[in-house]
């Protein structure tokens, strides 16, 4: 381990309390989505780069997309650069700004819009997810700015827009109006997930579908069934067939857990108000994570099948939407920002790391579909959305490590 390193390293844990100050900055700003009944992030991001700028990180710039529903107008994607000296890649460092709603209320144990420091852990609304990767970032970038030390490779961080929400306003954004940000051989880290040893590589996600199943028969009353046609009936048959589907995608692949494709029913609207009434009208929803081996055009031509099958059976009519629908490839385990992870990891931690794949989505899938490599890592114990959710203070500074050490290799 080199000088220069340790040198890096050891401001690294003497200085953890910046990143512990700018937890307590940007944890009481609400970044919430309109769709969350927010008003964004900007309020945010003014309050983070106030104190980037104090902290000596002054080169930046905005790649904000226009937002007519927030009072800003436009949703931040801000990019803070430390130049390397070389300009062969960028090591990107890539985290959200927004969060998701607290919750019940009454299941905080603290004050979620304050980050609270009790025994090594930070507690509040985003401090985890994902402020902690966000800081380690940022820490790691301190190490070289405050210390007027130059990367061997430039570092960009980015503080995304709406990815709690699907990313149209963040990354989605900057992959169709501002392609040129990215290269080709670009170093991409995602501090979005991980393990709480920080051992897992995340290369891959599972293709995602969300339907909507909006099924139309006759109303009628309990007693007279023959008068009508039960849409709830209709579309219970439906979600077991959907469930079904699992038999038919039925290949494994051991990256994942679970290691086969899934289709589950899940949420489900109310119809009728009383017992004695047959609906007419039913709605559900279908989650669906889809190992990359099938695409979701196969998807949707067996989907389709089951549902005109149980229209022909219920005399009913079904409407199906798509909430969401991702399909990403892989990124290669042989990829220089794999192996440079992996070696990072050992060097200044002695971990044996290993590549995963995810059933969730993150915004790697975007970048990886347009042939950048991505991996998405972190050390955490995955508290997100919960109530108490909580960043530990230690594994904020351990990241920041393995970052910088990727920045001078």
């Amino acid at each position: 381990m080199n000088e220069e390193f340790i040198q890096l390293r050891d401001f690294i844990n003497e200085n953890v309390e910046l990143a512990i100050d700018l937890e307590k900055t940007i944890t009481c700003i609400p970044a919430l989505a309109p769709e969350n009944n927010g008003d964004g992030e900007y309020e945010k991001c003014l309050a983070l780069e106030k104190w980037l700028t104090s902290n000596g990180i002054k080169n930046l710039e905005h790649f904000d997309a226009p937002d007519e529903r927030v009072s800003a107008k436009k949703r931040p994607n801000l990019v803070a650069t430390i130049p390397g000296a070389k300009d062969d890649y960028n090591v990107w460092v890539c985290a959200h700004l927004d969060v998701v709603p607290t919750g019940e209320i009454s299941s905080w144990k603290t004050d979620p819009w304050k980050a609270t420091e009790i025994d090594g852990k930070i507690y509040g609304r985003g401090v985890e997810d994902n402020q902690q990767g966000l800081c380690s970032g940022v820490l790691a970038a301190l190490s070289f700015v405050k210390q007027h030390i130059i990367p061997e490779h430039t570092i960009k961080l980015l503080f995304m827009a709406d990815e709690e929400v699907g990313s149209k306003y963040g990354m989605n954004f900057l992959l169709k109006e501002h392609k040129e940000l990215f290269g080709k051989e670009d170093r991409i880290l995602i501090p979005d997930g991980g393990d709480s040893k920080g051992e897992t590589i995340e290369i891959a996600e599972k293709n995602i579908a969300w339907f909507k199943f909006h099924t139309t028969g006759k109303q009628c009353h309990g007693s007279r069934p023959d008068q009508g046609r039960n849409a709830f009936l209709a579309a219970s048959d439906l979600a077991l067939r959907i469930h079904d589907m699992e038999n038919v995608f039925n290949k494994k692949d051991d990256l994942f857990e679970p290691n086969y494709s899934t289709f589950q029913p899940t949420m489900k609207t109310k119809n009728v108000d009383g017992v004695n009434i047959i609906p007419g009208d039913d709605i559900f929803c279908a989650d669906c994570r889809i190992l990359p081996c099938y695409t979701l055009d196969e998807v949707r031509e067996e989907l389709q099948k089951r549902i005109s099958e149980v229209e022909t059976k219920y005399d009913v009519k079904i409407e199906v939407s798509e909430l969401q629908a991702e399909q990403s490839v892989a990124t290669d385990v042989n990829a220089p920002v794999v192996k440079e992870l992996k070696k990072a990891l050992k060097e200044v931690h002695n971990i044996d790391a290993r590549c995963i794949g995810i059933g969730g989505g993150t915004v790697a899938a975007g970048l990886r579909n347009l042939g950048y490599n991505a991996v998405v890592w972190s050390t955490m114990d995955e508290l997100a959305h919960q109530p108490n959710e909580y960043a530990i203070v230690k594994n904020i500074a351990l990241d920041a490590m393995t970052i910088a050490y990727m920045c001078i290799l």
